[in-house]
């Protein structure tokens, strides 16, 4: 099992993203903090492998945290799951080796996507030889774990086209705003029925987040935005 700390300072996103973290296959909440002095104590006492870490907490950044924890020794891997996204938090977490960034708000599917390609990485590692010595080509499927466990084309339904994934994945990332299926089906060409089946795909894989528009009257309209890579 996957060890997570989840450290956020609002008590129910914490709950909502422990809970997420139980839903996934091999990983367990062993802690749960909401100050980065809470944090570290828990790392203190409890065996923790990996960190899913806010950066806005009440007493210093996560990212201060993180260079803390590599000060003290302290080896747990790090994705950092904030509401910032100025590029220039998203280059730290990257310069203090958080291994993943996922951007609030998201759902399960986003959540799951990453724990998978933390999994994923570890798998690789393992499979290489642990803490042995590695080739340039073992290097490069350890730095390609997580790369290939966020492609969009990773196990696609029966039946799924890659050419047509990123045919979505153009249409949904050059928009700049979400679409609907509709949308989506005529700026790609395609049938609406198609365009819902491959939208349903990318959104439980992590890659596009579903809204909904509420109108006067009606059911309320589906939308898509991409947040893949």
């Amino acid at each position: 099992m996957i060890d997570v700390l989840v450290v956020d300072d609002d008590f129910h996103v914490a709950e909502i993203n422990a809970a997420y973290v139980s839903q996934v296959s091999g990983f367990r909440v062993t802690g749960r903090a909401h100050t980065a002095a809470q944090a570290l104590a828990t790392l203190e006492r409890t065996h923790v492998d990996l960190v899913l870490l806010d950066h806005y907490l009440p007493d210093e950044t996560g990212l201060t945290l993180v260079r803390r924890l590599r000060q003290l020794g302290h080896r747990a891997d790090v994705i950092m799951v904030t509401a910032a996204r100025d590029v220039a938090t998203v280059q730290d977490a990257m310069r203090c080796g958080a291994l993943q960034y996922l951007v609030k708000p998201f759902g399960f599917s986003g959540l799951r996507a990453k724990l998978d390609g933390y999994a994923a990485l570890r798998r690789t590692v393992e499979g290489v030889g642990g803490r042995g010595e590695a080739g340039q080509e073992q290097v490069d499927r350890i730095f390609g774990a997580f790369r290939a466990a966020d492609s969009p084309h990773t196990e696609l339904p029966k039946g799924h086209s890659p050419a047509t994934v990123d045919l979505i994945r153009r249409v949904l990332g050059g928009a700049g705003h979400p679409l609907s299926a509709h949308e989506v089906a005529e700026r790609a060409g395609v049938s609406r029925s198609t365009a819902q089946r491959y939208l349903k795909h990318l959104e439980r894989s992590g890659h596009i987040t579903l809204t909904l528009k509420y109108g006067d009257t009606g059911r309320p309209e589906h939308r898509y935005r991409w947040t893949g890579p």
